[in-house]
Parts: structure tokens; C-alpha cells; sequence
């Protein structure tokens, strides 16, 4: 077994270091993209290597603060995969009626993009006023982001697009007002959210929910901490609830995929089986 470089070490030590001082673990994280993030924050630091990054970082709590909008870089965008958000409409929106009360949990919420985009799709079905929506990520400048729901309006072109294809009922312009090159969306969408800082690989469950909703983060774990978030999504889910994933990522070969049956495989839309 060909032993792991100098960079290598330097990145298994750094997240050591950030997980030991901070509490932000992520030691699971898969090495590629983990390493990707951190050699570009050494550019636009303009420090030398991975080890003067740790010096600094455990001394400086605003250089972490920095060094973390590196780690979970915002890559987001409202009905995103528009097909995703017509599959929930048509297959799991008639089975969320069947609810008195109803609770969504998304997880790795980022800027607040999905958010808006599920709290849309669920007043548009009739659903948003019976909703308590908990929109959880770890970064909490991307938390304050999408507390604040404004967007660059450059971007709204495609999301209106996208929420045409995603089945949306009504006027998108409706639900956002325009100004100084951004939108700034309907905050009554949002009146039932709870945005909240929480870990999938340290925190612990905290709701009964009917629809979790994580997409395009497991891809960023390794297989140890993709069976942790699975469990916890299995944990909070009640039973015969529903789980999406993003495009790219599937339960297959994970330690839960007898937990869970596809009720729509293509858009990777899953339903609690035991």
C-alpha cells in the first residue's frame, strides 16, 4: 500500500486540528474535493502550505470562520433539477395530504435556495400553513443568507425556468420583489422555518419528520459518514417517510439500502421500508 503523501497528512492533520479546536468535524469528508476546497483557500490566503494554514487557523478563530466558507462552499440554485420537485408534486405531495400536520427536514439547506423553493411547492399545494420546515446546515453565514432570502436577480431568470419545468403553478415573479440587482423573496414562506446549525457527523437527530430532504451533500462523505446521515435520516423519518437525495447520490450500497424502497429511482426518491 503506497503510503499517503506529505499534502495528505498535512490535510489529515488540519482536519484534526479544525475538529479538536472547533468541533466541526470533517474527518469524513472524502479526500478529492476536501483537498480541492483547501489548496484553493491557500491561493486566496496567499499562505504556503496546508501546515501554515493549520498554525494559523488554531490561533485565529476569524481565519476558521474564513477557512469554513471554503470547506462548504454554497453550490445552489432554487428548484434545482426541476424534475426532482415534479416528482415530489405528483408522487409525495397526495401522500403528505394524507398528514394532519407535516414536518420537512433539509438537511445541508446552503443559502436557503431549496428552502424557498419546497416552502413554494408546498403553499402552491396547499400544504404550507400545516408545515414546520427545519432547514439545517453547518455554516452559519449560509444559514444568515438564507434567513434573508435575497438572490442575485441574474439568477432568477434560470430559477423562474426551473420552476416552470419543476410544474409550478403560478407567477414565480410573485413571490419576490426586485431591487438594486436582486430579488428579495416573500419572507411569509419562511415564516414557519426553523433555521438551525446542525452536523450530520456529530449532532443527533431531533424531529419526527414526513420528508427529509438532502441533496448533493452525501457525495462530499465518504461511505462511513453517508451510513451515518442515512441513519439519522431513517431515525427522524416516521414510518412509510420519504427521503430525496440529489442526482448524483443513491442508498444502493450503503448499510440502509434494505431500509428503504424507491418510489421514484430516476429523481432519487426514496421511501421508508422498515
Amino acid at each position: 500500500m503506497q503510503p499517503p503523501s506529505d499534502s495528505d497528512i498535512e490535510l489529515r492533520l488540519l482536519m484534526e486540528a479544525i475538529y479538536l479546536k472547533y468541533s466541526y468535524d470533517f474527518r469524513d469528508y472524502t479526500g478529492s474535493s476536501q483537498k480541492r476546497r483547501v489548496l484553493h483557500a491557500l491561493n486566496q490566503l496567499g499562505l504556503p502550505t496546508i501546515s501554515a494554514l493549520q498554525e494559523r487557523v488554531l490561533r485565529e478563530p476569524q481565519l476558521f470562520s474564513q477557512l469554513l466558507q471554503f470547506l462548504t462552499i454554497p453550490v445552489s440554485e432554487m428548484f434545482r433539477d426541476p424534475a426532482y420537485f415534479l416528482a415530489l408534486r405528483r408522487q409525495v405531495v397526495p401522500l403528505l395530504h394524507t398528514y394532519p400536520t407535516i414536518k420537512v427536514w433539509i438537511a445541508g439547506c446552503s443559502t436557503g435556495e431549496e428552502v424557498f423553493s419546497l416552502a413554494i411547492l408546498l403553499r402552491e399545494e396547499g400544504l404550507l400553513s400545516r408545515t414546520q420546515i427545519y432547514a439545517t446546515d453547518i455554516n452559519p453565514v449560509s444559514l444568515e443568507k438564507a434567513r434573508q432570502g435575497i438572490y442575485p436577480l441574474e439568477a432568477v431568470r434560470r430559477y423562474t425556468a426551473n420552476y416552470q419545468r419543476a410544474g409550478g403553478t403560478g407567477a414565480f415573479s410573485d413571490y419576490y420583489t426586485a431591487a438594486y440587482d436582486a430579488a428579495r423573496f416573500d419572507l411569509s414562506l419562511c415564516a414557519d422555518v426553523i433555521f438551525a446549525d446542525h452536523s450530520l457527523a456529530t449532532d443527533s437527530v431531533f424531529a419526527e419528520t414526513q420528508l427529509v430532504s438532502c441533496r448533493n451533500v452525501l457525495i462530499y462523505f465518504n461511505r462511513q459518514l453517508q451510513d451515518r446521515a442515512l441513519g439519522l435520516f431513517h431515525e427522524s423519518l416516521c414510518h412509510r417517510g420519504f427521503l430525496g437525495l440529489g442526482n448524483k447520490e443513491s442508498i444502493d450500497f450503503s448499510a440502509y439500502a434494505d431500509r428503504f424502497e424507491a418510489l421514484s429511482r430516476a429523481e432519487r426518491i426514496f421511501r421508508k421500508a422498515t
